[in-house]
């Protein structure tokens, strides 16, 4: 039976998205839990289904359309993957960081992260937009890292850096842009944990003691494997909720991620234009 690398899986899904678009986009935007109403502004844009594309993992979770579109956005040209995959949901991180792969392949230079967050800050209220400053990769740090193995030198080198993960110039142009539209952008770290169970309130107490403003079961596995490749990250939070160390308090939903996700969509999708606008 044949082996089929991960360099060759990525040169295969490159090649099929490839052929079908006509031009090479260079931002590439990840659109997390209900996150995927921005994909409606982008023009002329090519859809492709996820499982049309070889290699690439479904999404099987509300929120998540498992489509990609590539066009025009703000005068760029983008590619929007509506929704991702997770862990959780049985997939490697290897599968679920490839299109970080594909799209570098593909010509993209910058990504876009974006996530619907549980707010540990007792500050932020549902509803804030977060800056991602930088990141607490839980899984990565007790061995769930998506570069374990053997390293192809193709691909990236073995030990990639992680200081300025998140760019600066980028979320300094982020601000600005908030600034610009009178929008208040919170600033903090992102916590990410394997999921899908909610926290309990002595995890929340421990995630804020170790500095994490919002917490999400995503993100920082695409991050690792953005910097491994090469690309500039810029990373947005929605806060869908905020998170209480206190037992006794309602447990979170994914409903109420949802709908606090719809709330925010207008300032969410005006901020994200008008970082791409400015790049």
């Amino acid at each position: 039976m044949e082996t089929i690398t991960l360099r060759q899986q990525v040169a295969r899904a490159a090649q099929f998205i490839g052929a079908k678009i006509a031009q090479k986009p260079t931002i590439a935007i990840i659109l997390g839990s209900g996150l995927g109403a921005l994909a409606d502004a982008v023009s002329e844009a090519t859809i492709l289904l996820y499982t049309d594309i070889p290699y690439f993992p479904p999404t099987s979770v509300e929120g998540h359309r498992g489509r990609l579109l590539v066009g025009q956005l703000e005068g760029k040209n983008v590619a929007v993957l509506q929704g991702r995959a997770h862990g959780y949901e049985g997939h490697s991180l290897a599968q679920i960081t490839l299109p970080i792969r594909v799209m570098h392949t593909l010509g993209v230079e910058t990504l876009i992260v974006t996530n619907a967050a549980g707010g540990l800050n007792s500050g932020f209220q549902a509803g804030d937009l977060m800056l991602i400053t930088d990141q607490i990769n839980l899984p990565g740090m007790v061995g769930h890292n998506p570069l374990y193995g053997l390293n192809d030198p193709t691909l990236g080198p073995r030990f990639p850096g992680m200081n300025d993960a998140y760019d600066p110039a980028l979320r300094a142009l982020a601000q600005r842009v908030a600034e610009g539209q009178g929008l208040r952008l919170r600033q903090g770290v992102y916590v990410m944990l394997g999921g899908p169970s909610f926290e309990t309130p002595a995890e929340v107490a421990f995630l804020r003691l170790i500095g994490g403003d919002a917490v999400g079961m995503s993100t920082a596995s695409e991050v690792v494997v953005a910097r491994h490749v090469g690309l500039r990250v810029l990373g947005l939070s929605l806060i869908s909720n905020v998170l209480s160390p206190q037992p006794g308090q309602a447990s979170p939903t994914h409903a109420e991620v949802l709908a606090a996700t719809a709330a925010a969509m207008p300032r969410f999708i005006a901020l994200i234009r008008g970082v791409v606008r400015a790049m």
